[in-house]
């Protein structure tokens, strides 16, 4: 139960989008007081007056919708700006073998959303601002942890407090995560020999709500459509490709982009924003410490070509969220180690699947001897002329499939 000591039940580090759906989830206990500490608020989005897209977006799942929605969250992206998509497309370059998946085959209006991170993050800390079980420290900085057998003591800089005694302190801080590191606990990571170059367009064609990427030998080329004529690029390549195609002016890049991606993306009238970033996998040694948990990229990272790094963030979110809910209600020690365990053991293998996944993807669509390229051409038809199998796939796209938490399930 609680002590009048803590100053708080449970201290989220880190206010994007995983801490955030985590501490709005917690609040619906309202026995349990929660603090956020974040280094810097989302930049303010007025849907009024237009702004650019940002580069960072998101493809939400129907689950990441349904968690948003539990926790109130949902309205103020949709008041914001979200793009839905009814389609999605995978095909080989090389070969020719193609799936379609589409929303009316799984009964649903929409298979995902395209949100810019910034709308999601700033949605959750509008629900967050009005919670009266949740403070936000902000801007704060964590100086230091140290964990106790009963207790977590935080030292902060710029925050309201110097201190901070908890319970229980969860490091949502993304992949350079600071509460990781301050507790020593390890993580493997693999680079990948390709970069993905992002790209905000305006296209010729109108809105076609549609994503697709189609996979050629250097890496997948993606378009995810935004609201009107806009759409996201996703250019895998590598490095040296990479930094050279995001050099060129705007009028060599759109030839470039016209020259190389399929038809389907039409014509494109201008380049809004470029950005690169090299990708890796990761996955730490324990999700875990004493009194310490990690949720989403704090705890691991994934290839990003399905889009599956977030949703699979805000399900640990969930997952974390539900189990210490339940030890509370139970009168439980929410920060045992016992406790915890059942986070690690829950998310850890969901985790592990889709890393493990994605990653098989990845290496089956580079260079493979030609009766490998056409084994998995063959697959890809397959799975589309089989609509048990394709649905199946389309329903753990969508992350209704899996050991869901409740909040994913409504």
């Amino acid at each position: 139960m609680n002590k009048p000591e803590f100053d708080a039940d449970v201290v989220v580090v880190g206010g994007g989008m995983v801490g955030g759906l985590l501490a709005a989830a917690l609040s619906l206990d309202k026995s349990l007081r929660i603090v956020v500490l974040e280094s810097a608020e989302p930049t303010p989005f007025d849907p009024g007056s237009q702004p650019a897209y940002d580069l960072r977006v998101s493809a939400l799942s129907i689950a990441s919708r349904r968690m948003l929605e539990a926790v109130g969250a949902w309205d103020g992206i949709e008041s914001r700006r979200a793009c839905p998509y009814r389609d999605l497309s995978v095909w080989d370059g090389e070969v020719g073998g193609r799936t379609d998946f589409h929303a009316r085959d799984a009964g649903v209006p929409e298979l995902g959303y395209i949100v810019e991170n910034r709308v999601i993050q700033l949605s959750l800390w509008d629900q967050l601002q009005a919670l009266p079980n949740v403070e936000c420290y902000c801007p704060a900085t964590l100086e230091s942890i140290d964990a106790h057998a009963d207790h977590v003591t935080l030292k902060l800089l710029g925050a309201p407090k110097s201190r901070l005694k908890a319970r229980l302190v969860v490091g949502a801080d993304g992949a350079n995560s600071l509460v990781r590191q301050q507790m020593g606990i390890s993580i493997e990571t693999t680079r990948y020999e390709q970069h993905a170059l992002v790209a905000n367009v305006t296209t010729a064609l109108p809105q076609q709500q549609i994503t697709w990427q189609r996979f050629v030998p250097t890496g997948p080329q993606a378009m995810l459509p935004l609201c009107g004529s806009k759409a996201s690029i996703v250019w895998y390549h590598n490095e040296a490709e990479v930094i050279r195609l995001k050099a060129l002016d705007e009028e060599a890049f759109i030839s470039e982009l016209m020259d190389t991606f399929p038809q389907e993306l039409g014509g494109i009238n201008s380049v809004e924003a470029r950005a690169s970033f090299p990708i890796s996998k990761a996955h730490v040694d324990s999700y875990t410490a004493n009194r310490i948990a990690l949720a989403g990229d704090a705890a691991h990272t994934v290839h990003p070509l399905a889009g599956q790094g977030v949703n699979i963030g805000l399900l640990d979110a969930a997952a974390l969220a539900e189990t210490i809910i339940n030890a509370q209600k139970a009168e439980r020690d929410i920060g045992a180690a016992q406790v915890l365990a059942r986070y690690e053991r829950w998310r850890r293998f969901e985790n592990n699947l889709m890393i493990h996944s994605l990653d098989a993807i990845h290496k089956a669509f580079g260079e493979q001897p030609q009766w490998f390229k056409q084994l998995r051409s063959a697959g890809l038809n397959t799975v589309n002329n089989v609509p048990f199998v394709r649905n199946r796939l389309m329903l753990r796209a969508m992350g209704t499939e899996g050991d869901l938490p409740q909040l994913a399930r409504l």
